[in-house]
């Protein structure tokens, strides 16, 4: 029974009460425009003392309803309306203009629905409520029976006017329940005729898409650029602190060294963070390169004590630029790689060559004790994948059986770039 109560009498029940007696609202001009129109053919000058020409006017009003429903903002604000008042989701809803001849004929038809349904409930709402207080106190008041009220002489029975009561609250109930019926009606009509197209769907798409691209970027960018310097430091720190009595000279180095990475990786930070923006702001650093910042990375990686050797056998400067920032990325990921598993005096070795017209990376390095459990693990791995497979390239990495770790990415000169 309390089902019942709540689909008759709760919180959404009436808020789609609210929404059909806003539709009742719009209607009401059309409805007097029509009855402009019907009083003058059924020769009636008093066109709403007729129940029937009431509803013609009614029913001449909803197609001038449809037209006016044409206009660019009347999706948009029904959307809304049957967001909050008749619980729909928001993403099974279209809140832009309509744009196509289906759309606007959707749309229409939604409109023509709300305003007709709307107009009869709110008819009901006037006439029900009053008739009905009208049974249910007509038994209380003594002598109505011989009022002026004009009422039907079946009231004089004892019996009909014990009923009277019980009429009025069924009334109240019907109301209630066609307005809940209306209600639930419109919330299941709307999203067919008030959602998105497949054109609409495929456009959100699109752009959730680039948003999670530009997100996905950003996250390497971050964990490329910020998870080697925190490497790099981390490792120069513990060279100095160990020497810190015996060598100042390597400690000044180490520490000058930790100064430039710090200050390096700002500039960096602030490049990454203009993935973000719209474009460039003036005074962003740009994106490090390979051709511009191999060597630099090199010199930080080596401050903190490691020994990396490199073998260039291809001309950097010669590479694209977006081929060079990603291959940059992918070199200091590398390293970052070797700076959290190699073994303290363990050597790393760099390979950057050109075969076959691609760009090929290498980077190795002996692991302290058993290799580490990494294919397919962490996000730098990851985000190399990544970065090889937009450029339409391909990575593996893994241990090699000289219980070493080899990251080796080869990229095309040319293609997708």
């Amino acid at each position: 029974m309390s089902a019942v109560a709540g689909l008759l009498f709760g919180r959404r029940a009436r808020l789609r009460w609210i929404h059909l007696i806003l539709g009742g609202a719009l209607a009401m001009p059309y409805v007097l425009v029509g009855s402009v129109i019907i009083g003058p053919v059924a020769g009636a000058t008093d066109v709403f003392g007729s129940f029937p020409l009431q509803l013609a006017s009614f029913g001449v009003g909803l197609p001038l309803a449809a037209v006016t429903s044409l206009f660019p903002l009347t999706r948009p604000l029904e959307s809304a309306a049957v967001r909050w008042l008749c619980g729909v989701d928001e993403d099974r809803l279209a809140f832009g203009p309509a744009g196509t001849r289906g759309e606007k004929g959707r749309t229409a038809a939604w409109f023509t629905l709300h305003l007709g349904f709307g107009g009869i409930i709110a008819g009901m709402s006037l006439a029900l409520p009053p008739f009905a207080a009208a049974l249910i106190v007509l038994p209380v008041l003594a002598g109505v029976r011989d009022s002026r009220l004009g009422l039907p002489e079946a009231f004089d029975h004892t019996w009909v006017l014990a009923l009277a009561p019980v009429a009025g609250v069924a009334s109240l109930i019907v109301l209630a329940g066609c307005a809940a019926g209306c209600g639930a009606l419109l919330a299941r009509w709307a999203p067919p005729l008030l959602g998105p197209t497949p054109r609409e769907r495929l456009a959100a798409a699109e752009a959730r898409a680039a948003d999670l691209a530009v997100r996905n970027r950003l996250a390497r960018e971050l964990h490329d650029s910020v998870g080697h310097a925190l490497s790099a430091v981390t490792l120069q720190a513990s060279a100095a602190r160990r020497v810190l009595d015996s060598d100042p000279a390597f400690v000044r180095e180490a520490l000058a060294a930790i100064e430039d990475t710090t200050r390096r990786t700002v500039g960096e930070l602030d490049a990454v963070l203009g993935v973000l923006r719209d474009g460039d702001a003036p005074g962003t650093a740009p994106a490090p390169t390979l051709a511009a910042d191999l060597d630099g990375l090199l010199r930080h990686t080596r401050a903190g004590g490691r020994r990396v050797r490199a073998t260039v056998g291809a001309d950097l400067e010669a590479l694209p630029p977006l081929l060079s920032r990603e291959a940059y990325r992918i070199v200091q990921e590398g390293l970052s790689n070797a700076l959290r598993h190699a073994g303290e005096r363990a050597a790393v070795e760099v390979w950057i060559a050109v075969a076959d017209g691609d760009l090929e990376i290498t980077v190795e390095n002996p692991v302290a004790g058993p290799a580490p459990s990494r294919t397919g693990g962490g996000h730098g791995l990851r985000g190399i994948a990544d970065r090889a497979r937009l450029l339409g390239g391909t990575t593996t990495a893994g241990p090699t059986p000289a219980q070493t770790w080899r990251l080796h990415a080869r990229l095309p000169m040319k293609g997708p770039l």
